[in-house]
């Protein structure tokens, strides 16, 4: 299928200025990079080739990755950089990649990406999976002692893993795109508001107004790893997502999901939409709801996801 083209104008000194504002607000963490020290090949979904990864980090830290895609040759294949949620289930990490969560579908992403001919990549996040023996609150706290954030950590290491998948043998640099759910989500659309070489982001039941969440207190539904101190006096989530325009965006909700109440959602859209207009690619972003369910994904909800992704990458 031959893919749409995009007007990809370069981005002017203020959108540069706003990613590094954005970059200094989550503590100016350097970029991290992922080297690979040991790659193993397991049979765990049909029709589907799945390896575990060692990567070390720039600090020297060892974490586990999940790589998956089709059961044949990879060559100039697109990929997906997948972040994986929170949910309080600490103990699950990249194993989301292949082995899912009661909130998504019984077949997992890896498995799905695969049958639409796309590589994966997904990385334990800090507190999560082989990482959990670092406390969220913990490490939460002693960053924000030294003015450093957990996002940025965060970010900082998934950009590393973006330059992973870059180098990859049999991924196309030019098809990676970004997906998650729920913390995932977030980690999606600041990652890809940061990193231009993201081609297409979809981000699912997390995205709504910060300022509206607090006003109303439901910010205190997400975890602390989320504070950046000071970030509403510079952005709103809607131009965070905004950054990433002109390029694909795809925005899913619940319409029930307490996490993206209706005002705080609808906020969010109007700015991220309004910033697509400005870069005349209003339609290159584009959204989905689900009206009678909350923080989970549904079939249709599965769909819009991979028609995005077949369509842009």
């Amino acid at each position: 299928m031959k893919r749409p083209t995009i007007d990809m104008k370069p981005d002017n000194a203020m959108v540069e200025n706003s990613r590094q504002n954005l970059r200094q607000l989550l503590g100016g963490f350097p970029r991290s990079h992922a080297t690979l020290l040991k790659r193993t090949e397991r049979a765990e979904l049909p029709q589907t080739r799945v390896e575990e990864l060692t990567l070390e980090l720039s600090s020297g830290r060892l974490v586990r990755a999940f790589l998956t895609g089709p059961n044949r040759e990879w060559r100039n294949l697109p990929a997906v950089l997948y972040c994986h949620a929170h949910g309080n289930r600490y103990a699950v990490g990249a194993d989301e990649l292949i082995l899912g969560r009661p909130a998504l579908l019984p077949v997992p992403y890896g498995q799905a990406l695969a049958e639409q001919g796309m590589i994966a990549l997904c990385m334990d996040m800090p507190c999560f999976g082989l990482r959990s023996d670092q406390l969220e609150n913990e490490l939460s706290k002693r960053l924000l002692y030294r003015g450093q954030t957990l996002f940025g950590q965060m970010l900082a290491e998934l950009g590393g893993a973006l330059d992973f998948l870059l180098d990859l043998d049999g991924v196309d640099p030019n098809r990676i795109g970004v997906f998650g759910f729920s913390m995932g989500a977030s980690h999606a659309f600041w990652l890809a508001a940061l990193e231009v070489k993201i081609r297409a982001c979809v981000h699912a039941c997390a995205f709504a107004d910060l300022a509206t969440l607090v006003d109303s207190k439901a910010h205190d539904l997400h975890g602390i790893y989320m504070t950046v101190p000071g970030l509403l006096q510079h952005f709103s989530t809607g131009e965070i997502a905004g950054l990433i325009a002109p390029r694909p965006q795809l925005m899913c909700a619940g319409a029930l999901d307490p996490l993206t109440p209706d005002a705080a959602l609808r906020i969010a859209q109007e700015t991220v939409e309004t910033a697509y207009a400005k870069s005349a690619a209003a339609h290159t972003f584009s959204s989905f709801i689900s009206f009678e369910t909350g923080h989970v994904e549904t079939p249709e909800m599965r769909q819009a996801v991979l028609d995005f992704l077949r369509k842009w990458l």
